[in-house]
């Protein structure tokens, strides 16, 4: 993966969306927990940032995944192709790469397409209303 050119990475990405739903730290126990609220930048049917190039700016908090850091990343999705190639698995057969559809993710059920709420709808007192485990992901908490 490290030898991978910048289009080589970048294709990786299935478009789930799932990273860009805001997680909530247990402080006592550390555990990491998905919410189905979205980041303002992300468009919820097109399942992508609007913002792409100039996220990290605009989110300071948005973290860029490389080949270095994805393997320290416990809280990105179990089906997210980054993790699993890092981990040494095989893509899933809905994976754009594998059936050769952009949309076979949302067709199979394994996006956040259409199914969540913006961060700007609501506040962060009502974060924890919104905890979800998205399809391919392991209940953890």
């Amino acid at each position: 993966m490290t030898d991978w050119s910048a289009a080589e990475w970048e294709s990786l990405c299935d478009g789930c969306g799932k990273c860009c739903m805001i997680r909530l730290e247990d402080e006592e126990t550390a555990e990491v927990h998905t919410t189905n609220v979205a980041c303002r930048l992300f468009d919820r049917t097109a399942c992508n940032c609007t913002d792409y190039p100039n996220r990290s700016a605009k989110v300071p908090d948005c973290v860029t995944l490389t080949s270095d850091n994805v393997r320290q990343l416990c809280w990105m999705p179990d089906t997210c192709a980054y993790r699993l190639i890092a981990e040494g698995q095989d893509l899933p057969n809905w994976h754009h790469l594998v059936s050769g559809e952009k949309e076979s993710i949302h067709d199979a059920g394994f996006s956040v397409r259409d199914r969540s709420v913006c961060e700007t709808e609501i506040g962060d007192e009502d974060l924890e209303n919104f905890l979800v485990t998205w399809p391919g992901e392991k209940r953890r908490g």
